[in-house]
């Protein structure tokens, strides 16, 4: 059976070393990954090298829920492209593409067997869209 595949971008106004180091280091990763407002990261750890692991956090606000999100880097090119193998196996690649002034994000990302496809798609495109807003308030 084939894998789908799920993909979000945004573009976002900033330079591309800003918003690759804002997507990457762990003090901007705490600001900005969850989908909601009622969610937080309060931890993250993030080794950028093939082999390396990549670990967050994320959990409700009010302590109902919360789950630790785990993958291990593939590929790591700088301030162009993040490809990384999740905890279940699945893969995502995150590539960064230099606008002029903006960079686009786009992440192509295994859909998981769980989900509806598309509560999958909003659900990282909401996280993409609150890095966004993280990013240019900053």
């Amino acid at each position: 059976m084939e894998q789908t595949k799920i993909k979000v971008e945004a573009t976002i106004a900033g330079e591309i070393s800003k918003v690759w180091e804002y997507y990457t280091k762990p003090e901007h990763i705490t600001n900005w990954n969850f989908a909601t407002d009622d969610w937080q990261c309060p931890r993250a750890e993030n080794d950028l090298t093939p082999g390396g692991k990549y670990s967050a956090r994320m959990e409700a606000k009010d302590g109902s829920f919360g789950f630790d999100f785990e993958a291990v880097y593939d590929e790591v090119v700088d301030q162009k492209k993040l490809t990384y193998t999740m905890g279940d196996g699945r893969q995502a690649t995150t590539d960064f593409k230099n606008l002029e002034g903006t960079t686009k994000v786009t992440t192509t990302f295994d859909a998981e067997n769980t989900n509806e496809v598309e509560m999958q798609r909003s659900g990282w495109q909401a996280i993409l869209n609150n890095f966004k807003k993280y990013v240019e308030a900053n």
